[in-house]
């Protein structure tokens, strides 16, 4: 999506607003200034039986004299930035629904209000204007080509603000797609197009190559399907001035059945959305090379599915992974563990500053937070502070778990060195990252982020759309953190 901007530092007037059909009027909470269609807004209000400090909770809209349409908010200063996009997302959204050419967003009070609240509502509008994959035969987008904002000009014209869109978008348009349309030999595709388009360095190593190397824990899981295009994808940015090394793993199951432990239908509907934790890191790559972040990426894709055949792996196989451990088959759903086993390995043997993996990983993760908010792990209690105030300033939130070594002893396996995981579930969340941290060589900082969020019906903070690209704000704060 490329949109005009057009910055008018000065506040906009009903006059100057004439030839805008859809205005967004942002006010902090104090309210002093005066601002455009003050008298309707005060009639609604009236009608209503509400105040103006309402609107700190509940957007409204206002038919305008002209014809056009404007939705009215209010950002009180006791709003964090989660609150802030989640009320400019319902502000929004009736605005974005009838798919203006342009939009004008006003901003009104203090310098410091203005300033934060343009960033935001700009965002906002930006990434819930972004075109989605649709099959339906009537399917319609008219994209939205300019948005001009009145009341703040930003020096740096939002680039910034652009690339997260960016980068949030490519992560939604890859989860939607259709299973049929996303296959590992597809994505693959895809990926190594997007490589070209952004100048990253490409490799895979495929089924036979992963065989040869010995990452059995990885193959185990691809040999159960037909084709066998399974494969682990690594792109490389590396800018002149990098300053640091950070690797982004992702869990790219294209379609996950269960395997033999097959889900019901209840649970494999969807499950094409499995490979979100691949997205998710390509959205974080993409973000970052349009910012022009100097720090060395590599990203390792993790790219299978997850199918039942004669030759799929079963209950009680003994595999041995890439770094020597011998890991005992338990359930055949837990295949992310087993994909992202090799794959961090491979990572951490580049010997990266630290190492973020994102996945759609464990029911039990979205057992304890619901789909409001994601579970982060890590090895560094750093980390995880870290990665908290992380999802805080990017409107995502991040609620931190233990990674306390007596888990282990739950994954004490009588014939190999370590289980896969167990069959009571319990604390599952925790134990697979236990699991994971085995595979970790030369003991890299690592975050480990379970996507528990990643979907939520009719949106989440910033996002309407049901697939919102949770953990790519997340995730470049959280480079930008590291960078620090």
């Amino acid at each position: 999506m490329s949109l005009i901007l057009v910055q008018n530092a000065a506040l906009g007037s009903e006059n100057s607003l004439s030839s805008e059909n859809h205005i967004l009027l942002v006010m902090d909470g104090d309210a002093k200034d005066a601002f455009p269609y003050a008298k309707l807004l005060e009639t609604k209000l009236k009608r209503s039986k509400s105040a103006l400090k309402d609107l700190n909770k509940t957007p409204v809209t206002i038919e305008l004299p002209h014809g056009g349409i404007a939705s009215v908010v209010v950002l009180d200063n006791s709003l964090n930035v989660f609150q802030k996009h989640t009320l400019l997302r319902k502000a929004i959204k009736p605005l974005i629904a009838e798919q203006p050419e342009q939009l004008a967003i006003c901003v009104f009070g203090s310098e410091a209000a203005r300033k934060a609240n343009a960033c935001a509502a700009y965002y906002v509008a930006a990434v819930n204007a972004a075109e989605l994959p649709s099959r339906k035969k009537e399917h319609q987008h008219e994209p939205l080509k300019a948005i001009h904002i009145y009341g703040w000009q930003e020096d740096h014209n939002y680039a910034f603000t652009n690339a997260r869109v960016a980068g949030n978008t490519l992560c939604r348009q890859l989860t939607r797609l259709p299973p049929n349309e996303l296959t590992p030999t597809l994505y693959r595709e895809k990926i190594k197009t997007l490589a070209s388009e952004y100048g990253w360095d490409w490799e895979a190593f495929d089924m036979p190559t992963l065989k040869t190397m010995g990452a059995g824990a990885f193959y185990a899981v691809g040999q159960g399907s037909e084709p066998q295009d399974a494969a682990i994808v690594h792109l490389t940015y590396q800018p002149e001035k990098a300053t640091k090394h950070i690797a982004l793993v992702g869990k790219g199951i294209c379609f996950d059945t269960g395997g033999h432990n097959l889900k019901p239908a209840k649970y494999m509907h969807g499950m094409h959305e499995d490979m979100n934790g691949s997205a998710v890191a390509l959205g974080i790559l993409a973000a970052a090379t349009l910012q022009k972040l100097p720090v060395k990426l590599d990203c390792w894709l993790a790219i299978a599915q997850n199918h039942i055949s004669p030759a799929a792996y079963k209950q009680n196989d003994v595999v041995k992974a890439l770094n020597g451990m011998t890991i005992e088959i338990i359930h055949t759903d837990a295949e992310g563990r087993m994909v992202l086993a090799d794959t961090l390995t491979l990572a951490s043997r580049k010997k990266p500053d630290a190492m973020l993996d994102f996945a759609t990983l464990t029911g039990s993760m979205q057992t304890a937070l619901a789909d409001r908010m994601s579970g982060i792990i890590a090895n560094r209690p750093e980390l995880a502070c870290m990665a908290v105030g992380a999802g805080a300033a990017a409107g995502e939130r991040i609620v931190a778990f233990p990674y306390d070594d007596d888990y282990d002893s739950d994954l004490d396996s009588d014939i190999a060195d370590i289980k896969q995981c167990t069959l009571e579930g319990g604390g599952d969340h925790i134990h697979a990252a236990r699991f994971l941290g085995k595979f970790i060589e030369n003991d890299i900082a690592w975050l480990h982020t379970d996507l528990s969020s990643y979907n939520r019906k009719d949106g989440l903070g910033a996002v309407q759309s049901d697939i919102n690209g949770f953990g790519v704000g997340f995730g470049l704060e959280m480079l930008k953190r590291l960078m620090e």
